[in-house]
């Protein structure tokens, strides 16, 4: 008997509760049970748990931020060698805690949920920060990029990596280093997911991304219409017609869903065709 069903309602009820009181480690290796359904949940927290006690052994007593800082990427990046997967940036294994964990290579977001569960677990304020097309932590008020072997960030290194990835169209302001909440990130490692198999045309894996996603953010407008299209993309028609019909009545006819209404309108002819 696979966990995945155990896993979705304990992603469920954890998504239910205070935001500040997610695991993020947990609900990272929920979200993989949908790729592993035998996937020993228990099994991987100790392992974040170990990391976490190496570096309150190495921290000894009361060290200053910046030892603590040195000290977490000492082990996760020196001796463990966690590190980003430049080579396969879109495997989608990247986005499974429980791979990153095996095979000490993920994605900015995963191997930033990893630093912060170690460093939470260790006792050291670590919080995740959503730039723009990329994902760090901030470490007792310093910014550290965990893809790239925990490399310590100014303000400016924010923009230069903006810069690089937008050319130099996105101006780097205070919104954009604000903490995360948890649930925040684990909605951004989800749509990531969704793409990947979206691009991919995995439209049932893509699917069940959603529905955890709506887990996350229940009523998300954006992920109902998702929902119907990739309803469509697998010829359930008359299905996404009424999701795509229930996302347009909720967002009214704003000039942006006249494409969303010819679909539902195409999809609503081919079901009664079907029937």
């Amino acid at each position: 008997m696979t966990q995945e069903p155990t896993a979705r309602l304990q992603f469920a009820d954890l998504m239910a509760g205070p935001d500040d009181q997610v695991d993020l480690a947990e609900a990272a290796l929920l979200i993989a049970c949908a790729e592993y359904p035998e996937l020993d949940v228990p099994l991987y927290l100790r392992r974040v748990d170990d990391l976490a006690r190496a570096v309150r052994a190495r921290l000894g007593g009361d060290p200053g931020p910046a030892a603590a800082m040195r000290t977490l990427n000492a082990v996760l990046f020196d001796d463990e060698g966690f590190h980003g997967n430049v080579d396969d940036y879109y495997d989608p294994r990247n986005s499974f805690l429980n791979d990153v964990l095996d095979r000490r290579r993920g994605i900015p977001i995963t191997l930033s949920t990893l630093y912060i569960e170690v460093g939470r677990r260790a006792g050291l304020e670590v919080e995740g920060v959503g730039l723009p097309g990329h994902f760090v932590v901030r470490v007792h008020g310093t910014l550290v990029d965990p893809f790239h072997g925990g490399t310590v960030l100014s303000e400016e290194d924010c923009q230069k990596r903006l810069d690089r990835i937008y050319g130099g169209r996105l101006e780097l302001d205070e919104t954009m280093l604000a903490a995360c909440e948890r649930k925040t990130i684990l909605a951004r490692t989800l749509r990531n997911l969704k793409a990947i198999y979206t691009k991919a045309g995995d439209f049932i894996r893509a699917l069940n991304v959603v529905e955890l996603l709506l887990r996350v953010e229940p009523g998300s407008l954006e992920e109902m219409r998702d929902r119907g299209l990739l309803h469509a993309s697998l010829d359930c028609y008359a299905l996404a017609a009424g999701e795509l019909e229930e996302y347009l009545e909720k967002t009214g006819n704003a000039p942006a869903n006249e494409q969303v209404r010819q679909k539902a309108a195409e999809l609503r002819a081919l079901a009664a065709r079907v029937n």
